[in-house]
């Protein structure tokens, strides 16, 4: 289970913010998930309760804001949600897509302490 060494590395960040802010306690950690990110969203929550033990973090919850998987299609100009598994066909038109605009997403976007 790989989202346990990814909590481990959230709890260290988080930690690294409050030290630098002045606290020594971390109420709340939001981090953005993309679909695609390979990151499962239970499982990294679990593991985060587990990694945040003993640590400035002990009582802190995760917050995780999905983001979804989308492309862009060059051909109609219209964005597309690509689905799991990952389909660059773009319903639009009927072309395949070459750029992803998000979905990849695993990013620490606020702690509060």
């Amino acid at each position: 289970m790989h989202e346990l060494s990814i909590a481990s590395a959230i709890v260290e960040q988080a930690e690294e913010i409050a030290r630098a802010d002045g606290a020594d306690r971390v109420s709340a950690v939001t981090v953005r998930v993309g679909e695609l990110s390979g990151v499962v969203p239970d499982a990294l929550d679990f593991a985060f309760e587990v990694a945040r033990d003993g640590t400035a973090l002990a009582n802190a919850r995760l917050v995780v804001e999905p983001v979804p998987a989308l492309a862009w299609c060059d051909g109609c100009a219209e964005e597309f949600a690509v689905g799991i598994p990952p389909f660059f066909w773009c319903p639009h038109c009927d072309r395949p897509s070459q750029e992803l605009r998000s979905g990849r997403e695993l990013e620490i976007t606020g702690v509060d302490t």
